[in-house]
């Protein structure tokens, strides 16, 4: 266990509870603290999480409260509150809805744990990424948005599924906004150092692909919610990695600021993460199609941004 490190996490649906569920039962910090305007669900959440890590030997302290004071000097604060989208609302409606929230749960976290490092989860992910840095005026390596582990986690198991072996050795890469013109990588794509491409003829791999962009999409059709274990999960990964400084290599959602030839938009790429966040941004060198594709989602992104602009919505920040 990392002595001392408080994890607050906005939100205790069933991303929030699980995210906490994980940090505990791995001991991963000393105290974890989860908001929601619930809060009696909350507060119940919590209580039960404490009642199933306590044979684990954990020591973390989980509670839950309504209140924000009680983020007070957290090292990360995770943030998966916000609104689904309903039957006869836009995009663009979710978008602003969850850019309001996103908006006034930063203006706490100003107060109560200004040094803290976010963790973006909620919907639209990139664009909600891009209004916490700009209403928050963060360094970028303060605010990061989770997607990309997500996505080549969803990956590496359809890999496996297609292979029916390499299961636990299989290696994806996924750039790009979390969407469907997120940009999945077989180059870079590999099952215990043999390269995808001499695994997979190329109409395998573009099934793949496929599978890999509507992934979330696919759970919520069986479910009729979105998934919350493997978001959970992938949020843990960069919690550890920050809390733990091992600045290892995760895809995440950043502000580029001319990496990749784009700046004052948000996009998933490869970054070391350590103890101040964001430690660097890896660029990797991408073929004509991936460049294409890249492109794309940049623009799907910016589309949103797009509708935030001509709100105003950022007037006065930086």
């Amino acid at each position: 266990m990392l002595q001392g490190k408080k994890v607050a996490i906005i939100g205790a649906g069933n991303v929030g509870a699980t995210i906490c569920y994980w940090l505990a039962m791995r001991k991963s910090c000393r105290e974890i603290v989860m908001i929601d305007l619930v809060e009696g669900v909350a507060i119940g959440k919590a209580l039960d999480i404490s009642q199933a890590t306590s044979p684990e030997g954990s020591h973390t302290l989980i509670s839950a409260s309504s209140d924000y004071k009680n983020i007070l000097n957290s090292d990360i604060v995770v943030i998966t509150a916000g609104s689904p989208r309903k039957p006869g609302m836009s995009r663009d409606d979710l978008l602003l809805i969850n850019a309001n929230i996103t908006r006034s749960i930063v203006e706490q976290i100003q107060i109560y744990a200004p040094k803290a490092i976010l963790i973006t989860v909620s919907n639209p992910l990139d664009a909600i990424t891009y209004v916490a840095l700009k209403c928050g005026n963060y360094p970028r390596n303060r605010v990061i948005g989770m997607a990309g582990i997500l996505d080549s986690s969803r990956m590496e198991t359809f890999i496996s599924d297609k292979l029916g072996f390499g299961y636990g050795q299989v290696t994806a890469s996924v750039m790009g906004g979390h969407g469907d013109d997120m940009v999945p990588l077989p180059r870079y794509s590999s099952v215990n150092g043999v390269a995808l491409t001499d695994l997979m003829t190329p109409l395998e791999i573009e099934d793949i692909i496929e599978k890999t962009r509507h992934g979330g999409a696919q759970i919520v059709g069986y479910m009729g919610t979105s998934a919350y274990y493997a978001p959970a999960n992938s949020t843990v990964k960069m919690i550890e990695a920050i809390l733990s400084d091992s600045r290892a290599i995760f895809p995440c959602a950043t502000l580029l600021e001319g990496e990749y030839g784009y700046r004052d938009t948000v996009n998933g790429v490869p970054v070391v993460l350590g103890s101040n966040g964001i430690e660097k941004i890896v660029e990797l060198p991408l073929n004509l199609q991936e460049q294409q594709q890249f492109a794309k989602s940049v623009e799907s992104v910016n589309t949103l941004l797009d509708v935030l602009h001509q709100q105003n919505y950022f007037k006065g920040k930086k």
